[in-house]
């Protein structure tokens, strides 16, 4: 297949810079073309493509390796075993966990929400109450409902502004004695919107609740301290974060884990069995019922390593870059829409097109070779809050040029004349 020709550094004022043509060749599925044009890959909030270095890894893992975990004493068993732990702790100084056992790993963030849903959510009563925000992905609102049906808990959410950022005093003022959990995205995969998360877990524990962050979309786009943070739990997926599909992380800190009950049963979770009763392993076993995703965890920890290489910082600088120069020229195409504008954003740019439906403007744009995603992104209340059925959204990853931004906005506007 052809290499893109739209390849190239980003255009900066100043460093540091990545070497964006050099790390491109780290990412095979980058060089082919769609419907003749080269490939410009934009819906990095949804899924983000692999280095060649996650793929060797799960490949050299299933072709070398693979066996079961903690469950046999022969050599490929104990390598495994070494190989999922050592990514384990990986993860531990990504996000600067103080302890191993605070790293559970599940299959993404929304299993990661809901275990928490299922466990912890055990203890609330009916008056109780679980604050969440108005921009929040449906994986962080449905489980909640769930846990309110089952609790008698009550739902309140803390409303967004018509720029897409959170009403800081709302949420302040939702607070209370009856507070229970307060969930909130770190980063809006709707709008792009990067929330106070240290302001409002601060807020939320004078208030005596215990907090979630939803990571899923931050932790790609900007270093995460958990104990900076002073979160009690945090959520995220590998496959946002360079890494494969079907692997994600619950961070909880670790006493809070220790007094929650188990999510699932099965094996692996338990110390001893018998039809008397169960003893449950130690944390984070406790928590990782039946055989794991061994592959997809080592996979997870290779493409951490890849992004510790480039160093976050870096890759937020060069991404931000991209989104400082896509939204001024979005803002010049006429009929456009911006839907999310707040004064902290990372990523994203989402967007309507007068008189064009978002699915017939991500069609045009897939003719073109860019690939965009065009829906209400599993946010329909951020939906309802503009009076929308959907938008198109762009997002940026470490791989995407300046040179991509114009190939997007020559796009948009062909959509523009052909609908106009």
């Amino acid at each position: 297949m052809n290499a893109p020709v739209n390849q190239g550094t980003v255009r900066r004022d100043s460093p540091p810079r990545l070497d964006v043509v050099r790390l491109r060749q780290d990412f095979p599925i980058l060089y082919q073309t769609v419907h003749g044009k080269p490939l410009v890959y934009l819906d990095n909030a949804a899924t983000s493509q692999k280095p060649r270095s996650v793929i060797e890894t799960e490949t050299r893992y299933y072709g070398e390796i693979n066996a079961n975990v903690h469950r046999g004493v022969h050599t490929l068993s104990q390598r495994a075993t070494d190989a999922f732990e050592a990514a384990r702790d990986t993860v531990r100084r990504f996000i600067n966990a103080a302890r191993h056992e605070e790293i559970v790993f599940v299959r993404g963030t929304t299993e990661a929400i809901n275990l928490v849903a299922a466990s912890f959510g055990q203890r609330l009563q009916p008056g109780d109450e679980i604050l969440i925000t108005e921009m929040e992905h449906h994986s962080n609102i449905v489980p909640w409902q769930l846990l309110c049906e089952r609790s008698g808990a009550v739902l309140r959410v803390a409303p967004i502004d018509d720029t897409g950022e959170l009403k800081l005093d709302e949420f302040a003022r939702l607070l209370s004695p009856a507070t229970r959990l307060v969930a909130v995205t770190q980063l809006s995969n709707a709008l792009g919107t990067v929330n106070p998360v240290r302001q409002l877990i601060e807020l939320a524990h004078a208030a005596g609740a215990v907090v979630l962050v939803d990571g899923a979309q931050a932790v790609a786009h900007r270093p995460v301290d958990v104990q900076a943070l002073d979160c009690d739990f945090y959520a995220f997926s590998g496959h946002k974060l360079y890494g494969p599909t079907g692997i994600g992380v619950l961070y909880g800190k670790g006493a809070l884990l220790e007094s929650m009950p188990p999510y699932q049963g099965g094996g692996d979770m338990i110390r001893q069995v018998s039809f008397a009763g169960t003893t449950y392993n130690d944390l984070p076993y406790k928590f990782e019922a039946g055989t794991p995703n061994i592959a997809g965890a080592i996979g997870l920890g290779a493409a951490i390593d890849y992004l510790n290489t480039l160093g976050l910082p870096v890759v937020a600088a060069h991404e931000q870059a991209l989104l400082a120069a896509a939204t001024a020229q979005a803002m010049q195409i006429p009929g456009l829409r911006l839907i999310g504008t707040a004064r902290d954003k990372a990523s994203i740019l989402a967007f309507t097109l007068e008189g064009v439906h978002p699915h017939d403007v991500g069609t045009i744009l897939d003719l073109e070779g860019v690939a965009v995603r065009a829906g209400h992104h599993c946010a329909m209340p951020v939906m309802a809050h503009f009076g929308l059925p959907a938008t198109v959204r762009a997002s940026f990853a470490l791989y995407n040029t300046a040179e991509e931004v114009d190939v997007l906005m020559h796009a948009i506007r062909k959509a523009r004349e052909v609908f106009g």
